[in-house]
């Protein structure tokens, strides 16, 4: 199997590396970006604007894709590259975060109920997993490490995470020491169904060979996925610091930074990622989950993230919250352009004077004010394109940085 992760150069001034992700789907410069395609597709998105904008890859959503359409048409349609006609390395997650934040906002008192202390309506969690109501028909659908696993090598993805219990912002200690612990439990059984699978999936190769009767590439394909176990330990650094440790040396493929930007101040979050930082592996991959604000990643590449992931582009582009690109400069003032405001219903300049995206070489600002007022499909595309492009060239800036050893 090719290694899935070299560095190519690392910063003298910080932690921050340039490197490369290599799957089955194409390689991923890192530090990359990934938006998300929750349920196999960027939001208002075409796949055949991921080339122009520069996308490298893509997060899914196991949890979605389970509920609806489920995992059997998408293995049958070969895997979610084909099913969705994205010709990019994906991500999926485990689950658990989508699992853990339904019930949060369905059920008071969470830390008690998702404990026992009083019966959940929508989910029981305990050692073995999780069982929940889905949102879409109400059936019963259980979650558990092996379970999680058996999804995603169904879905397809090239990169699996673990399943990992998501420890709300405020809990106690004793409550996330608890959680922690279950997560590493649930990593153990992670590691040993992907073990269990590609050996599997590897004898039946050999049989389909030896009898001349290998058609397809979908045994080839999930034996090229790639694990990741999740750290966790909220807001308590002795935990965070068990989490890494006991997380790294594990035999996953790469390491993710889970249950940070769930709530906490700025101050916080970094703080999460500052104490694990000497733990993190030189030879494998770091992906950090759920952050993707300018100046949150400017500070948080230092530490060694290679990749990071969040919906806030694609959700504020389609709120009408255009990105200006005067953010390469990196004095980050979170400056957006708001187009439904009235002063831009006549503003006939483009979206941004600064960009050299398709929107902002053929669109204006009162286009797009006018597509979002009428509520128009088009704006919700022609934004979301800008912000993901504007995203991009924002890494590629990175990237440069990083090369001429300025963060």
């Amino acid at each position: 199997m090719v290694k899935l992760f070299k560095t190519l150069q690392g910063s003298k001034k910080s932690k921050a590396r340039l490197g490369e992700i290599r799957t089955g789907h194409g390689v991923i410069k890192t530090p990359a970006f990934v938006p998300v395609a929750t349920k196999g597709t960027l939001k208002a998105l075409s796949p055949n604007f991921i080339k122009d904008i520069g996308i490298q890859v893509a997060f899914v959503n196991t949890y979605h894709l389970v509920t609806h359409p489920g995992c059997t048409v998408i293995e049958k349609a070969g895997g979610i590259h084909k099913f969705a006609n994205l010709n990019i390395p994906l991500v999926s997650d485990s689950g658990g975060f989508q699992v853990f934040s339904l019930a949060k906002e369905k059920i008071k008192h969470f830390q008690a109920d998702v404990r026992g202390d009083e019966e959940p309506l929508l989910v029981k969690i305990s050692d073995d997993g999780v069982k929940f109501r889905s949102t879409y028909d109400g059936k019963l659908i259980e979650f558990t490490p092996e379970k999680s696993i058996e999804y995603q090598r169904k879905i397809g993805a090239d990169l699996l995470m673990a399943f990992d219990e998501c420890i709300p912002y405020g809990s106690t200690y004793d409550y996330s020491k608890r959680a922690t612990e279950r997560t590493h439990g649930w990593l153990l059984r992670c590691v040993g169904q992907v073990q269990s699978a590609k050996f599997k999936v590897q004898n039946e190769n050999l049989k389909l060979k030896i009898n001349n009767s290998l058609k397809t590439e979908n045994c080839k394909l999930k034996i090229n996925q790639y694990l990741y176990g999740v750290i966790h330990g909220g807001t308590y650094e002795d935990l965070r610091k068990k989490s890494a440790e006991f997380v790294v040396s594990q035999p996953v493929d790469g390491v993710a930074i889970g249950g940070v930007a769930v709530g906490e101040s700025k101050k916080e979050m970094r703080d999460q990622v500052k104490w694990i930082a000497d733990y993190l592996p030189k030879d494998r991959p770091v992906h950090l989950l759920g952050v993707g604000q300018f100046d949150d990643i400017i500070d948080l590449v230092k530490y060694g993230v290679d990749t990071f992931d969040c919906v806030e582009p694609t959700r504020l582009g389609r709120m009408g919250r255009i990105y200006k690109i005067s953010n390469f400069k990196f004095q980050i003032s979170n400056s957006e352009v708001d187009i439904l405001k009235t002063i831009y219903k006549n503003n006939l300049e483009p979206v941004d004077k600064n960009c050299r995206c398709y929107v902002c070489q053929n669109f204006t600002k009162a286009y797009l004010h006018h597509l979002f007022k009428q509520k128009e499909i088009l704006g919700y595309t022609l934004a979301t394109y800008h912000n993901l492009w504007v995203m991009e060239r924002f890494f590629d800036k990175i990237r440069i940085l990083i090369a001429n050893n300025q963060i």
